[in-house]
């Protein structure tokens, strides 16, 4: 039997059951990732995010955010992302490009409904996020339904990159069916 990064089916395989296991293991390297997107004024930004949902038939992927964050102009502006995973304990570096869409106001009300108090506190700031303070804590939480946005991203392409004894890289594209082809590593 090849191990997992021996074949494309596999190295597939793998990647979406790596991504899967973020949901329920707070200490999975796939749980926050780093999520990059280009600013309205064509500067790339990356910042770590939480996963908070997969589905691996359609390969979509969905993050919580406030909705007055920086982020969100960004996507509104160009509404494509990167996301990066590194898994040292598998020596597995996963790149995803994405399609985002932003979903609020009672396109979320029952997801927000259903988050445990204390996360709700993330999303309600005053000021806004990014806006500058004189001091370091001179803001306020308060949850605010209006301020809670979903990321839903389509994947497009995953490159995947195993740094074994052998390295072994590999691209999967949504447009042909995640079928998967060797590159160079």
């Amino acid at each position: 039997m090849s191990d997992w990064f021996e074949t494309l089916e596999a190295l597939h395989a793998e990647i979406w059951d790596s991504v899967v296991q973020g949901i329920g293991n707070s200490d999975h390297p796939t749980r926050t990732p780093t999520f990059a997107t280009v600013s309205p004024k064509g500067w790339p930004e990356a910042r770590t995010v939480v996963l908070r949902a997969v589905d691996t038939e359609y390969g979509t992927l969905a993050f919580y955010t406030d909705l007055f964050s920086d982020k969100i102009r960004s996507l509104q502006a160009t509404p494509r992302a990167a996301l990066h995973i590194w898994d040292a304990e598998k020596a597995l570096q996963i790149r995803m490009s994405m399609h985002v869409k932003i979903a609020s106001g009672d396109a979320v009300k029952s997801i927000w409904a259903n988050l445990p108090e204390h996360s709700k506190l993330s999303y309600g700031v005053d000021p806004a996020p990014g806006q500058p303070i004189k001091q370091a804590l001179n803001y306020s939480k308060t949850p605010d339904p209006a301020a809670f946005a979903v990321l839903n991203c389509e994947v497009l392409t995953i490159d995947a990159v195993h740094l074994g004894d052998d390295h072994r890289r590999a691209i999967y594209s949504r447009s042909d069916d995640w079928m998967g082809h060797w590159l160079s590593p």
